[in-house]
């Protein structure tokens, strides 16, 4: 029997057409057998609201112990004014409530960023690496990977055909692999 680790992929964008959907379910195939990737839209979470806390709402319940069984957390995200979108800060805020026992706690993570302008999400990766220690376990430091000029990556139903972001993109699922390997023993 193979055995696998389950990664928590996390896309920070609503949008059905986003490009960080996209790049989920490309990293998802690209993922050696070792990996599987569980690629997670934010649509059902619903606004973190600290009065909530001692009768948490099911969505935020099922949302923690998916993260709970995992073994990584990868984040997918664009930028949105020079930062993370609202809808991803919102899902760590849930994720890692209540206070001192945080369902990304431990978890080895992993930060991907992209954007079809010329940064590749560089600012929205930097904030998540300012709001995540702390909270998470160890983020992957080596390779960075902040996909720009995203817009042409992909065709009409979704498959990445571009060579160049292949390519990055493989480098970085394999070395996440490794990190994850090394950081589950």
């Amino acid at each position: 029997m193979a055995t696998y680790y389950t990664i928590v992929t996390i896309v920070g964008s609503l949008r059905k057409e986003s490009f960080s959907l996209k790049v989920a379910n490309a990293l998802a195939k690209l993922a050696p057998a070792s990996l599987k990737l569980d690629v997670t839209t934010l649509h059902d979470i619903s606004f973190f609201n600290q009065d909530l806390e001692e009768a948490p709402p099911a969505d935020w319940l099922a949302f923690r112990e998916k993260l709970q069984k995992s073994n990584g957390v990868l984040f997918v995200t664009p930028e949105y004014n020079r930062s993370i979108p609202g809808v991803l800060k919102n899902a760590i805020d849930v994720g890692s409530r209540p206070y001192g026992k945080s369902s990304f706690l431990g978890k080895p993570t992993g930060i991907v960023s992209n954007s079809p302008g010329a940064l590749g999400g560089v600012s929205a990766a930097k904030h998540l690496q300012n709001i995540l220690p702390g909270i998470s376990g160890p983020i992957l430091g080596q390779p960075e990977i902040y996909l720009n000029g995203i817009g042409d990556a992909f065709n009409e139903k979704g498959e990445l055909v571009k060579e160049a972001v292949q390519k990055v993109l493989q480098q970085y699922i394999d070395a996440f692999a490794a990190f994850i390997e090394k950081q589950n023993r």
